[in-house]
């Protein structure tokens, strides 16, 4: 029984899957497509471009990105941050130059994610801290919200910020925010959060998108801006580009920057789904698939593709088993677009920012922001941080500052935790652990182990826990290094500096429970013949074994010191 639901999880792992299953997933790419196509077409309009272009990238991207990706499930498709980010690229280009600009992007965006899958680079993922990632999603969330304003009103700011374009909207000129257009604004967010909370959530965006529709045909609507009075919807699959490679150096760092932002989001897929045979996704692998789908959007001028959670979950949750599931979900987006092009040009744009407003809400996430604040000062210094720089500053600004950010957390983090611990034998020969004293004794062996990193910031804490050598005599300190595959250079001038010090007080330093390679690095940098060779004691499989060594050879030491009065 458990081998055949394994053989049936295993399958699903390819694109070979039964009749059965290929039904299933054949339905729920239909519903994927209808409640996901008003959010593509909302993401377009996020950033800033004709809206259909938000369909090209379900068109091209979810469909490559199923046949790439380590995840099975993954959906791959644009996402509210990689449509910001988009747009802060795009702005003071023209509707005439997008085109040319998005293939680049679409290009760039999906050659970096392949190099990162090439190099195996998902491990890097873990070590953007939850306060900055938790910083800047709130952030693009508001920013998200933010944006909305103008078609949300009917008013159109001039301020220099979204932030500003929403005080100077609502405080200074609120007198000519379009009635009709706010409230038809307001409706399709009160439509969303209703259906929300029934059990006919996942279609929430597609029964809003054309109820509300519907209703922007009453008279008292006129004044509302529809999508075909802004832009044309081309009729038809999109045709491929060739792109512009003057434009390359242009888009080159902006296509680093939502490369970083689309894989981060992506990771978190990879971290959360597992596949159905039970194992997770590979995040190099699936930076690999996401690289593809980027190339086939930059082709077919779409928005650049990431790893998006809710679209994942919500496939899942509608019965999607295979990677068929996304396939299809791409190829009745493109029925779609051919078939109803007209309709998405009486969609009001009202409709589309409330749809928005909804988006970004939910990105913002109060239990992981409470987390981050009741963690301690530090993760909350860096989550303000990293919010208000993507609030006011350029995303791939935000971006370095929450990275730069996240190792310099991860530094301050491995210092502070670094101690020392003194460890003493009792007479049935157990150890135990002490205090390490402030100043050394004489005539004692002292046994040390530090506790936490030994690079560069740790080992100035290091430094300062040792005990002061002084006027110490005829000691010998040991040093416990077991279970240190390296040290730093930093950490190997201390040793000297310390050995140095004891040896004025004609005292011992001791090494035990070296590897191998750090007793090569020891040799390479002269810190044995300083030592000595027969102060250095390797681990061996007795946990305990040299330790118990180099305290024989301390006593014999000591005793000769003694015997020869020296």
């Amino acid at each position: 029984m458990n081998q055949n639901t394994d053989m049936q999880k295993n399958k699903l792992m390819g694109l070979k899957v039964s009749r059965e299953v290929l039904t299933k997933d054949l339905i729920a790419g239909l519903v994927m497509s209808i409640v996901t196509v008003p959010g593509a077409l909302a993401n377009g309009l996020l950033a800033g471009i004709n809206p259909v272009y938000g369909v090209y990238s379900m068109i091209a991207g979810t469909t490559v990105a199923a046949l790439f990706t380590s995840s099975v499930i993954m959906n791959v498709d644009s996402t509210s941050a990689t449509s910001i980010a988009t747009g802060d690229f795009l702005v003071g280009i023209t509707s005439a130059e997008q085109q040319g600009y998005l293939v680049v992007l679409g290009i760039l965006v999906g050659m970096w994610m392949l190099l990162f899958g090439l190099l195996k680079l998902g491990i890097l993922v873990r070590f953007i801290s939850n306060s900055v990632m938790t910083g800047f999603l709130s952030g693009l969330g508001v920013l998200t919200i933010l944006g909305q304003v103008g078609d949300i009103t009917g008013y159109y700011s001039e301020a220099p910020n979204k932030v500003f374009k929403t005080i100077d909207t609502f405080l200074f000129h609120w007198r000519e925010i379009d009635p009709a257009t706010f409230v038809l604004g307001l409706i399709t967010i009160a439509v969303v959060i209703l259906i929300s909370r029934t059990r006919f959530e996942r279609y929430s965006f597609a029964v809003a998108v054309i109820g509300i529709t519907l209703l922007a045909f009453i008279p008292i609507f006129e004044s509302v801006l529809l999508v075909g009075d802004t832009t044309e919807i081309p009729r038809g699959l999109p045709m491929p580009n060739l792109p512009d490679l003057s434009l390359i150096p242009k888009m080159l760092l902006p296509a680093l920057t939502i490369a970083i932002i689309a894989l981060v989001q992506g990771a978190g897929v990879s971290q959360s789904a597992p596949n159905p045979d039970g194992e997770y996704p590979d995040p190099s692998g699936d930076f690999r698939g996401q690289g593809a789908a980027n190339l086939s959007v930059g082709i077919f001028s779409g928005i650049p593709v990431g790893g998006s959670l809710s679209g994942s979950t919500t496939l899942q949750t509608i019965g999607g088993l295979s990677r068929w599931a996304n396939i299809f979900t791409g190829l009745f987006a493109a029925f779609l677009l051919i078939f109803f092009a007209p309709f998405i040009e009486v969609l009001p744009l009202s409709t589309l920012a409330g749809l928005l407003v909804v988006v970004g809400y939910s990105m913002i996430k109060v239990g992981r922001i409470q987390t981050v604040w009741n963690t301690g000062p530090v993760p909350t210094l860096v989550f303000i941080v990293t919010f208000i720089a993507t609030l006011f500053l350029d995303l791939q600004v935000a971006v370095v500052i929450g990275v730069v950010l996240t190792f310099l957390l991860q530094i301050y983090r491995a210092a502070e935790r670094v101690r020392i611990e003194r460890i003493i034998q009792q007479e049935g020969g157990s150890f135990i652990e002490a205090d390490v004293p402030e100043d050394l004794p004489s005539d004692e062996i002292v046994i040390l182990q530090p506790i936490g990193s030994l690079f560069f910031a740790g080992t100035v804490e290091f430094e300062e826990h040792l005990p002061n050598v002084g006027d110490a005599k005829h000691s010998v300190v040991i040093l416990r290094l077991r279970d240190r595959d390296e040290v730093g250079s930093t950490f190997i001038r201390a040793l000297q500096r310390f050995a140095a010090k004891l040896q004025q007080g004609d005292n011992l330093l001791m090494l035990t429970g070296l590897g191998q390679h750090v007793r090569d690095q020891l040799e390479k940098t002269d810190l044995v013949s300083l030592i000595g060779e027969e102060n250095i004691f390797l681990a061996e499989p007795v946990y305990t074994a040299a330790l118990e060594k180099a305290l024989v050879a301390a006593n014999q030491w000591l005793e000769g010191v003694r015997r020869t009065g020296v």
